[in-house]
């Protein structure tokens, strides 16, 4: 048999087996399983001999996808680079086929690692890259699959971002400087700021670039490998005083890198040197009431002869204030600052205005027009009477009527005046037939402010004041159960280190320890719920203490320089506390404090005249209130807290004004009727 019919006998044998196998049910099984695995090897034969094409989803440098064409601006130059494939590539190919290149042509080397089963490539260059520098990748026709799917090549450019230069050190005077960090006390006469940068700097307009405030003119010197910059002032800051050095953004470094700027501020510590020739304390104080004097009788109302609200109030005067007025008008002919009968003729015009001007039940509103007499509301509905505003112009007249001599006529006659006014104030009908006196009220209004006077506050003489009237007193139940709340005013805790027998907790502002005292005398003064003295002393001594401690850290605090009490702020006025500090320092408070801790009192007033004096002292003695840290200084002078310092002083000095109010027969009646013991 030859070989060509010995093949086609075996394609007749096969062929009847296939037919054979077609007619039984299990050879047909068979037969679809040699077709199934024909057809795959059919497919399998294809693929191996024609292979696909590789394609590329995304590249990117970090997290910031490539575009092709683009301009790919900005990119990091510390970040990964990715790509990411549609198919597992042939590792042998990728280092060859992928090349990242500077703009110079220079070739970046980098580490390769496979992610994602081996379709995703991520390029570490062994280095940063540079800064604002042009780069192209470059993914050649050389990569190819694991299966030998080709790709066509693709190149995309990118710049990267640039540099920036930062401060890796700064210090003002030896003292780290970076912020947050506020300086205080810093040397006024010196300043020496060192500054180390991350890179050589650019010299070019350097000066210009290290400014501070206040244009105090500086000069800058360069280390040896100019990174870093010294700055030291050449003539002397103001003292106190709070200055803001900045590095302007405008500085870069030699090889272009940006710099975002530099700001911080400090401030400079006190000038111990005295500002005014330095005195006596018998002359000083002397010289403050003096001083004080003035604004009660040469700035007083041309008209009315009242004390104005503050400096700049026009026609508006105060009932309140004019009382400490008339206290402080005792102190001034007393003292001959001014002649007695100059004294007595103010004294006239002044009750003249009183007997003249609005009254409502026999008690001023807070405000009056100094030239018509007529009320200026206080606020809307407090437009009649304030019955504290008036109980501080009852002390002032009780305590000038004991002033007064009864064997001269003329002063007979003002004697007579002053206890008409005093007679017409009727205190009980303030009570609205309740235990408890009333702030306010208004002729349109009525009671609508509806402000009960409970304590512990300010308001503890208009008690006094009521249950001194021979006319329409109160009893006594209005004060237990009114001012002291049946004993709710007591407190008991300790502060600080002190004991505080009344009030809220740390005392309040010190006023509180001011204006019912001007008259009234504290030294032993006793009733069921306080030591007054013991009160006054120690709600002086917790303020004196809090300001000294300084918790907010402060500027110019110190146990030389406090006091709190309500004053003009720079944000308008308010009642400044230990429980509501806000960096005010108040000279009132402190000064007024003079009979209750004469050693932390005197300190404070040499801080304010001697060092201070030349931002604190002026024509009416000093101004009402300072915040260095705001770098703030008042320029007004208040009626309510000029009084007290001219009395207080007299009272530490003489006690002319407590033994003169002390004296009056009502006054002793009252604080009996009370129960106060003294």
């Amino acid at each position: 048999m030859t070989h060509s019919s010995g093949r086609k006998w075996i394609r007749i044998r096969y062929f009847e087996i296939f037919i054979n196998l077609i007619q039984m049910k299990t050879g047909r099984l068979f037969l679809i399983c040699i077709l199934l695995c024909l057809i795959g090897l059919s497919c399998k034969k294809k693929t191996e001999t024609t292979p696909g094409v590789l394609q590329l989803g995304w590249t990117k440098v970090g997290s910031t996808l490539l575009v092709l064409g683009g301009e790919n601006k900005n990119l990091p130059v510390d970040s990964i680079i990715s790509m990411s494939f549609n198919s597992r590539l042939d590792t042998n190919t990728v280092r060859a086929a992928i090349v990242l290149f500077k703009s110079d042509q220079s070739k970046v080397s980098y580490r390769i690692t496979y992610s994602n089963d081996f379709s995703m490539i991520r390029l570490t260059p062994n280095k940063p890259l540079d800064h604002f520098s042009g780069y192209t990748l470059q993914i050649t026709a050389g990569i190819k699959g694991s299966d030998g799917e080709t790709f066509p090549g693709i190149a995309y450019g990118f710049t990267t971002i640039n540099g920036s230069m930062n401060i890796e050190q700064v210090t003002l005077n030896g003292v780290d400087f970076h912020n947050p960090v506020i300086l205080h006390d810093v040397d006024w006469k010196a300043i020496n700021i060192h500054i180390t940068f991350s890179e050589v700097i650019d010299t070019t307009a350097l000066k210009s670039c290290f400014v501070l405030s206040g244009s105090i003119p500086l000069t800058c010197s360069l280390s040896g490998d100019h990174k870093s910059v010294t700055v030291q002032n050449t003539q002397p800051l103001g003292d106190l005083t709070k200055y803001s050095f900045a590095v302007t953004s405008n500085l870069v470094s030699v090889n272009g890198f940006t710099f975002d700027g530099f700001l911080n501020s400090f401030y400079t510590a006190l000038d111990t040197t005295p500002k005014f020739p330095v005195i006596t304390d018998d002359e000083l104080l002397t010289l403050i009431q003096q001083r004080t004097f003035r604004y009660f009788y040469d700035f007083g109302h041309p008209v009315s002869g009242m004390a104005r609200e503050r400096n700049s109030s026009g026609d508006v005067v105060t009932t309140g204030g004019s009382g400490f007025g008339i206290m402080a008008l005792v102190v001034g002919m007393d003292r001959n600052f001014i002649s007695r009968n100059d004294g007595l003729l103010r004294l006239a015009k002044i009750l003249g205005f009183l007997e003249t001007c609005d009254r409502y039940h026999g008690a001023w509103p807070h405000w009056i027009n100094g030239s018509t007499g007529k009320t200026i509301p206080f606020t809307v509905e407090d437009n009649g009477a304030d019955l504290v505003e008036t109980s501080y112009m009852v002390q002032g007249l009780i305590t000038i009527r004991q002033y007064l001599a009864s064997t001269v006529p003329d002063e007979k006659t003002l004697i007579d005046r002053i206890n008409v006014l005093l007679n017409g104030v009727e205190y009980d009908w303030f009570t609205r037939g309740q235990n408890v006196l009333y702030w306010h009220w208004s002729p349109n209004y009525n009671w609508a402010m509806n402000m009960q006077i409970r304590g512990y506050n300010e308001t503890l003489i208009t008690y006094v004041a009521a249950a001194t009237s021979t006319t329409h007193p109160i009893n006594a139940s209005v004060y237990h159960q009114g001012y002291a709340r049946n004993g709710g005013i007591k407190n008991g805790n300790s502060y600080l280190g002190y004991i505080l027998p009344l009030g809220d907790a740390y005392g309040g502002p010190l006023f509180f320890t001011h204006y019912s005292f001007l008259g009234l005398n504290p030294t032993n003064l006793k009733d069921i719920y306080a030591d007054y003295w013991q009160q006054n002393v120690n709600q002086s001594l917790i303020n004196w203490s809090y300001c000294a401690q300084n918790p907010h850290k402060w500027v110019g605090y110190s146990s030389s320089c406090w006091g709190l009490t309500a004053s003009d702020n720079p944000w308008g006025y308010e009642a400044q506390s230990p429980t509501n500090d806000l960096g005010v320092i108040t000279p009132t408070a402190a000064i007024s404090a003079l009979p209750y801790c004469p050693e932390q009192s005197l300190k404070a007033i040499h801080r304010f005249y001697y060092c201070l004096g030349n931002r604190l002292w002026g024509e009416y003695g000093f101004f009402d209130a300072f915040d260095p840290t705001e770098g703030w200084w008042a320029d007004s002078s208040l009626a309510i807290d000029e009084g007290p310092i001219i009395c207080m002083i007299e009272n530490y000095r003489t006690k002319l004004l407590w033994n003169l109010f002390m004296s009056a027969p009502e006054v002793d009646a009252g604080l009996t009727k009370l129960g106060f013991t003294y």
